[in-house]
């Protein structure tokens, strides 16, 4: 609970620290919103405040502290009063790669267990085709066909011209990581 002391201390801060903002910003809005948070954040944090002190004190320290956060905070802001700089930013729709992402998923689960095995080795691991050949226990050849009948068959099932079209882009990838 506040005491009527600490209130009438905090009321007759005011001018003087509204003052003090108009000093500080060079703008009379701007000060005013200072003084407001000023006195939210002292109200907040009444506890800290040391029974005894200046209540005056307190509050310009918070005012100046507050100031000088506000201002390094603004300075790594970019002004953009009319909004030019807002209007070129934007962001490309991905709902596209979220479709083309399960479509590939499906695809890849109808894949043989053999061919899905290969092409996720060498498309999604990055694995050569001998080091892949290594891990399945089969001849280089015979992974390197297996790969290309997948592709084949991904590209087929994904109504691709051509299996070549599935480079390793990250979509691709992903799906092959978590189809592994």
């Amino acid at each position: 609970m506040v005491t009527p002391e600490t209130r009438e201390a905090m009321l007759g801060a005011l001018p003087g620290l509204r003052a003090f903002a108009i000093s500080l910003t060079g703008n009379r809005d701007a000060a005013d919103d200072l003084v407001q948070d000023a006195v939210l954040r002292a109200w907040t944090n009444l506890d800290k405040f040391e029974p005894g002190s200046s209540m005056s004190a307190w509050l310009f320290t918070i005012l100046r502290n507050l100031f000088f956060s506000n201002y390094r905070k603004s300075r790594r802001e970019v002004q953009d009063p009319d909004g030019c700089h807002a209007g070129r930013i934007g962001t490309p729709p991905n709902q596209g790669y979220a479709c083309e992402y399960q479509e590939l998923l499906e695809a890849l689960a109808k894949l043989s267990p053999v061919l899905r095995e290969a092409l996720i080795l060498v498309g999604a691991q990055g694995m050569t085709y001998e080091e892949a050949a290594h891990v399945t226990g089969v001849p280089s050849g015979t992974l390197k066909s297996r790969v290309s009948r997948a592709r084949a068959r991904l590209a087929q099932l994904l109504a691709m011209d051509h299996g070549n079209d599935l480079s390793p882009d990250q979509m691709t990838q992903a799906a092959l990581q978590s189809a592994s």
